[in-house]
């Protein structure tokens, strides 16, 4: 074992030391990638060193580079160094963390790691929550809770078709895809999602919200629950959540707060106000996978009320009957989340937490706000660039407009400016894959308005204010290569 980690650790130390140097993404096949992978069905060992030879020499060659300083594409977290090793040792321990009897430390880790996040956050001090494999799965038991608490009782038992009415959930345009997906696993239905109008900042309008609540009022539904954001994937944006709230509390509706992307922007002092009224939510989805910089899979769930998660989650079973144990020792996480089995993903947690602390996370957060801030002053002073939605958090949408376009698109038509903004989205769409296969860079894409926009997050502690402007130049460097027309 110690020969085996010391030559892994020095992997680890090389891969990161060299991890600016590297092409963000390789330029290869699943073919190819395969060609070097595939083999016949080992039957006796093969050595270690060969092993890990063959996850250096193919494995990291061919990966996307998370932790680059240039990977702007999606949510996308560099994963550190301690929480490397934490992901080690807990998985040397093998904790399955379904109980207190299964594991006493690792589930009071998990309990003060929990109400950690709650004190970062100024939630509810008697809430409860739990670690999950990402927001995906907060948002889907943050769902089956307000389904429960906003449903007749006999829904556990008879299902959907004790229910007299429909339930209706109220979301933005710039909700996440996994809010419809789990009202369609649910039983919720897609249909039964209600889509709310943005603002020009792409804020959720409260206007719209209430009256699509009073038409389904009138038809005799059941509205349950409205979803706010605080931090979009798309955009970056952050909901007025104390508005919000207080459509809640007068429709009596639960109040979902997904908070995955951005909530842990709260530790930095440019951020916070913006996330006021996050501790009115009856739930709060997160994920520490993203702004506390850690590798994946990490999220979280919290419950303001406790035995409304309870009421959703508890199953008895007699193999899972707790015998002469006090109430605290006879805690369950079971009774909290749709899990069972659980590794310990609370050990990267607190290591991270104890080995960094916050106030360093913090100005770590504030540095990756101030380089999307950055990149969107460079774009606004640029000639051949334009914003496409405004910076909230570290979220940037834009796109490559050169002059000849911006000049025609200035006195041209209705028609003819369709047209030109179909071309210029033909020719990000090519921008785009072409930045790609260069290397130094990394962006996703989005569709604001209707028009194709590059789209780049910060959220990596090693980007500077000068890999914003290095992205703008391969920009102008790859575009240089795409043969442009009118």
């Amino acid at each position: 074992m110690r020969r085996w980690g010391n030559a892994a650790i020095d992997l680890m130390a090389e891969y990161l030391a060299s991890i600016g140097d590297r092409q963000v993404y390789p330029n290869t096949s699943s073919n190819q990638i395969r060609e070097q992978l595939d083999e016949a069905l080992p039957v006796e060992r093969s050595d270690f060193d060969a092993v890990l030879a063959s996850f250096r020499d193919t494995i990291i060659k061919l990966s996307r580079h998370n932790a680059h300083p240039r990977m702007f594409g999606y949510v996308q977290a560099p994963g550190t160094a301690i929480a490397a090793v934490a992901d080690l040792l807990a998985s040397t321990l093998n904790a399955n963390l379904t109980a207190w009897r299964s594991a006493p430390a690792a589930v009071e880790l998990e309990r003060l790691t929990i109400n950690w996040i709650k004190e970062i956050l100024g939630y509810e001090r008697k809430a409860a929550g739990l670690f999950v494999s990402g927001g995906s799965m907060a948002n889907m038991a943050a769902l089956m809770a307000a389904r429960r608490a906003k449903a007749s009782e006999d829904l556990l038992s008879k299902g959907a078709r004790s229910l007299p009415q429909e339930m209706r959930l109220y979301v933005s345009e710039e909700t996440h895809h996994s809010i419809a997906k789990a009202a369609a696993l649910l039983g919720i239905g897609r249909d039964n999602v209600r889509t709310i109008r943005v603002d020009e900042r792409f804020k959720i309008r409260i206007d719209d919200l209430t009256a699509k609540i009073n038409e389904d009022l009138d038809a005799g539904h059941l509205p349950f629950c409205v979803v706010a954001n605080a931090g979009t994937v798309m955009t970056g944006t952050v909901d007025p959540l104390i508005e919000v709230s207080r459509i809640a509390q007068q429709f009596n509706l639960w109040l979902h707060v997904d908070a995955c992307y951005g909530g842990f922007a709260v530790l930095a002092k440019s951020a916070r106000p913006l996330f006021d009224g996050i501790d009115k939510a009856d739930s709060v989805a997160l994920d520490p996978h993203k702004w506390l910089y850690l590798p994946v899979d990490c999220g979280c769930i919290l419950y303001r009320d406790p035995e409304a998660a309870r009421a959703t989650f508890a199953q008895e079973a007699e193999y899972t009957r707790v015998i002469a144990q006090e109430a605290e020792e006879a805690f369950a996480f079971w009774d909290y989340g749709p899990e069972l089995s659980r590794r310990f993903r609370a050990l990267k947690v607190w290591m991270m937490l104890k080995g960094v602390g916050v106030r360093a996370l913090g100005e770590a957060i504030e540095k990756d706000l101030a380089c999307a801030r950055h990149f969107e002053q460079l774009v606004q002073a640029s000639a051949d660039f334009e914003m496409l939605a405004p910076v909230e958090l570290s979220i940037f949408c834009f796109r490559y407009v050169p002059a000849q376009f911006k000049r025609a698109l200035t006195s041209a038509d209705e028609s003819t400016r369709r047209k030109i903004n179909d071309e210029l989205d033909s020719l990000n769409e090519r921008l785009l894959v072409e930045l790609e296969r260069d290397g130094s860079a990394y962006l996703s894409n989005a569709l604001i308005h209707g028009r194709f926009a590059l789209r780049g997050c910060v959220m990596n502690y090693r980007t500077t204010l000068r890999d914003m402007e290095i992205l703008l130049s391969d920009l102008r460097r790859v575009v240089s290569r795409i043969e442009l027309t009118l």
